[in-house]
Protein backbone atom coordinates (compact mmCIF):
# COMPACT_ATOMS: atom_id res chain seq x y z
CA UNK A 1 0.00 0.00 0.00
CA UNK A 2 1.36 3.60 -1.15
CA UNK A 3 0.90 6.40 1.17
CA UNK A 4 1.31 9.80 -0.13
CA UNK A 5 1.29 11.33 3.55
CA UNK A 6 5.16 11.38 3.97
CA UNK A 7 8.05 13.20 3.27
CA UNK A 8 11.65 11.53 3.29
CA UNK A 9 14.31 13.23 4.86
CA UNK A 10 16.63 11.57 2.35
CA UNK A 11 15.36 12.79 -0.88
CA UNK A 12 11.97 14.22 -0.24
CA UNK A 13 9.81 12.04 -1.92
CA UNK A 14 6.74 11.69 -0.41
CA UNK A 15 5.74 8.12 -1.34
CA UNK A 16 6.31 5.21 0.89
CA UNK A 17 5.12 1.51 1.31
CA UNK A 18 4.68 -0.31 4.62
CA UNK A 19 7.49 -2.98 4.41
CA UNK A 20 9.45 -5.41 6.76
CA UNK A 21 13.11 -4.95 6.47
CA UNK A 22 15.50 -5.95 9.31
CA UNK A 23 18.46 -3.53 10.67
CA UNK A 24 21.91 -4.13 12.28
CA UNK A 25 22.22 -2.31 15.56
CA UNK A 26 26.04 -2.39 17.78
CA UNK A 27 25.25 -3.40 21.29
CA UNK A 28 28.05 -2.65 24.06
CA UNK A 29 30.11 -3.27 21.08
CA UNK A 30 28.67 -6.45 19.36
CA UNK A 31 26.31 -6.58 16.62
CA UNK A 32 22.88 -7.50 16.41
CA UNK A 33 20.47 -8.43 14.00
CA UNK A 34 16.84 -7.39 14.28
CA UNK A 35 15.03 -9.23 11.47
CA UNK A 36 10.96 -8.37 10.38
CA UNK A 37 10.71 -5.03 11.64
CA UNK A 38 7.64 -2.79 10.31
CA UNK A 39 9.19 0.19 8.52
CA UNK A 40 8.19 2.86 5.89
CA UNK A 41 10.36 2.62 2.96
CA UNK A 42 10.86 5.83 0.45
CA UNK A 43 9.92 4.63 -2.61
CA UNK A 44 12.26 6.90 -4.74
CA UNK A 45 15.59 5.98 -2.29
CA UNK A 46 14.30 2.94 -0.03
CA UNK A 47 15.30 4.83 3.12
CA UNK A 48 13.31 3.42 6.03
CA UNK A 49 11.99 4.98 8.68
CA UNK A 50 10.61 3.16 12.06
CA UNK A 51 7.39 4.16 14.18
CA UNK A 52 8.30 5.48 17.84
CA UNK A 53 6.68 2.61 19.19
CA UNK A 54 8.86 0.17 16.87
CA UNK A 55 12.25 2.03 18.09
CA UNK A 56 10.55 1.49 21.80
CA UNK A 57 10.12 -2.09 21.06
CA UNK A 58 13.31 -2.49 18.80
CA UNK A 59 15.17 -1.01 22.50
CA UNK A 60 13.34 -3.04 25.03
CA UNK A 61 13.82 -6.32 22.76
CA UNK A 62 17.77 -6.00 22.38
CA UNK A 63 18.56 -4.25 25.95
CA UNK A 64 16.19 -6.84 27.88
CA UNK A 65 15.98 -10.04 28.49
CA UNK A 66 14.96 -11.88 25.56
CA UNK A 67 16.71 -14.77 23.43
CA UNK A 68 18.06 -14.18 20.01
CA UNK A 69 15.63 -16.68 18.12
CA UNK A 70 19.07 -17.81 16.37
CA UNK A 71 22.95 -16.79 16.48
CA UNK A 72 25.34 -16.59 13.37
CA UNK A 73 28.87 -16.49 12.81
CA UNK A 74 30.00 -13.04 11.35
CA UNK A 75 33.23 -12.44 8.94
CA UNK A 76 34.88 -8.66 10.00
CA UNK A 77 36.69 -7.01 7.27
CA UNK A 78 38.69 -3.74 7.41
CA UNK A 79 38.28 -1.10 4.94
CA UNK A 80 42.09 -0.41 4.33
Amino acid sequence: MVTRMFRCDTCGANESEKRLVSESFLIDGKPVLVEGIPARACLRCGETVFSRGTTKKIRRTVHGHAQPRRSVQVDVFEYA
